[in-house]
């Protein structure tokens, strides 16, 4: 089944370890197999790996660019999961965190991907939820 990318002008992707920017206008990228293609706004530098769901993020990330290289990431996934598992009590979030692994063990890296962004979405809420009960508190 084809994927279909539209772009914005200037817009840049990742399309199996190449870095590819689209021109001046829109455009409509039409992959007939598969690829690891990643949008510019979904990549994540090692720098921007700061919180426990980005650090779960950005290893997947790493394996789904580098198909051949995902074991040497492998090791670093499994450890900051298990640290987020631990800190975590949402059951919700916790089970997100099992399919992200189940989808991870299958090598459905872009799958596992899309499950981080939500932890991602989970942690951001909740540091937005603890810094407005601190203001409040303090107010």
């Amino acid at each position: 089944m084809p994927l279909k990318l539209s772009l914005k002008p200037h817009e840049r992707f990742v399309l199996n370890g190449a870095v590819v920017q689209n021109g001046d206008r829109r455009g409509v990228l039409v992959l007939q197999n598969k690829a690891s293609v990643l949008r510019e706004k979904d990549i994540m530098q090692a720098e921007d790996a700061n919180t426990p769901g980005r650090r779960i993020y950005f290893p997947v990330m790493m394996m789904y660019l580098d198909d051949a290289a995902a074991q040497n990431y492998y090791a670093e996934f499994a450890t900051r999961m298990g640290e987020f598992m631990s800190a975590v009590r949402n059951p919700e979030i916790l089970a997100e965190c099992v399919g992200i692994s189940k989808h991870v063990m299958a090598r459905e890296f872009y799958k596992a991907l899309m499950g981080c962004r939500k932890l991602i979405e989970y942690e951001d809420g909740r540091l937005k939820s603890d810094v407005a009960s601190s203001v409040s508190a303090h107010g």
